[in-house]
């Protein structure tokens, strides 16, 4: 959502602009109202480390502003980044290599296929071997964690962003996020969504289609939506399909999607 308002003020004048700049000019003025202290004070207090930057806010997991002028800046380069990337063709190698430690802001051998999309970049940590098929996006408002030898199928979302349940609260276009963790070795099916907050454990198999939103553990195949373990991969484990529960319905099928 803040990826498609930020877009709006960028193309700047039309009457979708006006209406952003006009919410945030309310929104502080009525913080500034509500608190008797004018922004100009509230940003030189942030400056002098004795109230929270929004960027601060965002990496600890409370509500914060998007449109604040850095995290807009940190997500335009990403963007750029990222389409800097997927322009790339496939014999350009190093030039991906390149684009790629500059997103990320380390060294990297993480294998991915353009298009690929994400918010800021420097909040995923990638482990070694990590492959990810077309079309695949991470919202990383919150830190990604990616162990080594990770499969992503095509089109897989990662998310971390999110929003109050509140109308109310909606409508101060604050936002929040929670960090998601993926482990080692970790197969996820074309297709799959991973919600905020949300870990996945070593070995775990999540099948294509999936919406994960709880935590999975270890050496499990996973599947559905919401996504539901269906067995265990671990040696001595009985191999047969779960028995579904009475209100879980037919059994589902085998996962898919590389």
């Amino acid at each position: 959502m803040y990826a498609i308002r930020q877009r709006i003020i960028d193309l700047g004048g039309d009457s979708s602009s006006s209406f952003w700049v006009s919410v945030r000019r309310e929104r502080n003025k009525e913080q500034s109202c509500s608190s008797g202290v004018s922004t100009s004070v509230v940003r030189r207090a942030c400056d002098l480390g004795a109230v929270k930057t929004e960027k601060q806010k965002m990496l600890a997991g409370e509500l914060y502003d998007p449109l604040d002028p850095a995290l807009c800046i940190d997500r335009q380069k990403a963007r750029d980044l990222c389409q800097a990337l997927n322009a790339t063709r496939e014999e350009q190698k190093e030039e991906r290599t390149k684009i790629l430690a500059e997103l990320f802001r380390r060294e990297t051998d993480v294998w991915i296929q353009p298009p690929f999309f994400c918010d800021y970049g420097w909040n995923v940590s990638l482990g070694s071997k990590v492959f990810f098929n077309f079309n695949c996006v991470v919202l990383d408002v919150m830190p990604v964690q990616i162990g080594s030898n990770v499969l992503f199928g095509p089109s897989v979302q990662i998310y971390t962003a999110t929003h109050p349940l509140s109308a109310r609260e909606r409508r101060t276009w604050l936002e929040a996020a929670k960090p998601v963790e993926i482990g080692s070795d970790v197969w996820i099916g074309g297709g799959a969504i991973i919600c905020p907050g949300v870990k996945i454990g070593d070995r775990t198999v999540i099948g294509a289609g999936s919406v994960v939103t709880k935590d999975i553990p270890a050496d499990v195949v996973a599947v559905g939506n919401p996504c539901r373990v269906l067995r265990s991969l671990q040696e001595g484990a009985a191999d047969a399909v779960r028995e579904p529960t009475k209100n879980e319905g037919p059994p589902v099928g085998k996962p898919h999607g590389r």
